[in-house]
């Protein structure tokens, strides 16, 4: 299996930690702040499911910028082999 070796930056790990500490960040902007942190310095990779709700993220107007920043990183740290 292909390994990505891609880790969090130290700006994304600081707007994850912020959007944790915020009562008005979604539960979604959290999951992906959560999944970015645990990448931070660390061999881990993007889960399945949390590829699939970052590739939502990216593709809707919904979402904001730091949403959207956050999404791309833990996108950017998937799995290879699953080439999402």
């Amino acid at each position: 299996m292909s390994k990505n070796t891609k880790k969090t930056s130290g700006k994304v790990a600081t707007l994850a930690a912020e959007t944790l500490n915020s009562s008005a960040s979604s539960a979604i902007a959290k999951s992906l702040a959560a999944s970015a942190l645990a990448q931070k310095g660390t061999d881990k990779q993007t889960s399945a499911e949390m590829e699939e709700i970052a590739g939502k993220v990216l593709g809707s107007d919904k979402y904001s910028e730091d949403t959207k920043a956050l999404a791309a990183s833990v996108l950017s740290q998937a799995n290879k082999e699953r080439g999402h």
